[in-house]
């Protein structure tokens, strides 16, 4: 059986990856074979990424968290401590934005935390 060289369906195949790769610089966004490892790559890093912007999230909150917690003085890890003594069932998403819209009700959290973290006999120096 002949081999297809110039068949519709190659056709096609090679416009998608071309199409893909277009805004790519240099021979990437033109010639088909760099283009396909190109576009594979990104494709490979977008996949990868979506799942690694999660971890980013959360590193980004508690960083915000801590901060508004030292400004309160008490550590990160005593005020996640302090949460789960005090039964108090919030995720890091909403602390975080609580701490930067809301920051009456961030310390009212924080107060709560202190006066449970005391009750148990535990330091909460910063």
């Amino acid at each position: 059986m002949p081999r297809a060289v110039d068949g519709l369906k190659r056709k096609n195949h090679r416009k998608k990856i071309l199409k893909q790769a277009k805004g790519y610089w240099g021979r990437r966004h033109s010639n088909y074979k760099t283009a396909k490892d190109a576009v594979t790559k990104g494709l490979f890093y977008a996949y990868r990424d979506r799942r690694d912007r999660k971890g980013d999230f959360r590193r980004i909150w508690i960083i915000r968290i801590n901060a508004a917690c030292r400004a309160e003085g008490i550590s990160y890890s005593r005020l996640v401590n302090g949460l789960n003594k005090a039964g108090i069932e919030i995720n890091r998403k909403a602390l975080s934005n609580m701490a930067v819209e809301d920051p009456a009700a961030f310390k009212a959290v924080v107060t709560r935390v202190k006066a449970v973290l005391e009750d148990s006999g535990v330091s909460y120096g910063a």
